[in-house]
């Protein structure tokens, strides 16, 4: 399982063929997604039947791919523009749980009120 700070962003791009390994993943990073794929920043890859997922990271040292392969079910990613979308890294984790985030709903939370600046 993959551990990801929350000040990482995660850009998730769609559907892609996943026998690229780590340079025509980058080449997608560069070219689909327009960002640098040494930013330090996660991007995640799945194929066209959402059973198998690929992440592509700056490891400090080189580039890193983490991947793994359901035996069963798929993965279900949200609708992505051809640009991609960034997801949270807990929103991340409940997909490779197995959560399907079109049926989760977030509960109202205390924010504090906002005050209006007074002009003096």
């Amino acid at each position: 399982m993959l551990t990801i700070p929350h000040t990482t962003k995660l850009w998730f791009a769609s559907a892609v063929d996943l026998r690229l390994g780590f340079d025509g993943l980058a080449n997608l990073v560069r070219t689909k997604l327009n960002n640098d794929p040494l930013s330090g920043h996660l991007f995640v890859f799945t194929n066209r039947s959402a059973n198998r997922v690929k992440v592509l990271y700056w490891g400090g040292h080189g580039l890193c791919l983490w991947c793994q392969r359901l035996e069963s079910g798929r993965y279900h990613f949200p609708e992505v523009t051809e640009a991609g979308i960034e997801l949270s890294s807990s929103q991340f984790a409940m997909i490779l749980d197995g959560i399907d985030l079109s049926h989760v709903r977030r509960f109202k939370r205390f924010s504090p009120p906002k005050t209006e600046s007074r002009a003096t």
